[in-house]
């Protein structure tokens, strides 16, 4: 989880922390606080899973993982409400292509990782949004998060052995 906290230089610490600013507040309003934090835990946890499985032995830093998976995340609650999310598909796919580009040095696999998360977690908001459904919801995303530990685990397993 150290990796969501630790940056390399002031940009990169720079457009985690505004892209943290603009989505994250949205997100928190719509979510409520706590739901908000287990949207950004869960999104960091896959993007770290999915460098273990596809970029093993590679140390990353960051929260970009985790700030894909809030892309994703609105992107499926903006979805969910009937609303137009198309400017943020651009968005990812330009950011995302970024971390394909040669010399730049980015983790596309936590990228990666974290909109897969997102989507996760923003389909398990999505679809128990009644306060009714309020156990269900907690225990999917446990079980959410308890995969991607898993897995993590997994992968850090084979990796070392």
């Amino acid at each position: 989880m150290t990796v969501l906290f630790v940056h390399s230089g002031i940009l990169h610490i720079v457009f985690n922390m505004w892209a943290l600013w603009i989505f994250g507040r949205m997100l928190e309003n719509m979510l409520g606080a706590w739901r908000f934090v287990a949207l950004y835990f869960i999104t960091g946890i896959f993007g770290s899973m999915l460098v273990t499985f596809l970029a093993p032995g590679t140390w990353v830093v960051g929260a970009s993982g985790a700030i894909f998976g809030l892309f994703a995340a609105f992107f499926v609650l903006q979805r969910s409400l009937g609303q137009n999310a198309v400017q943020l598909l651009v968005i990812m796919g330009l950011n995302l292509v970024v971390g394909f580009l040669p010399g730049t040095n980015i983790s596309w696999q936590a990228h990666v990782g974290g909109i897969v998360g997102g989507f996760l977690v923003g389909f398990v908001f999505a679809k128990t949004r009644n306060v009714r459904q309020r156990p269900l919801q907690i225990g999917m995303l446990v079980a959410t998060a308890l995969v991607g530990i898993v897995l993590t685990a997994v992968g850090y397993a084979v990796t070392i052995g």
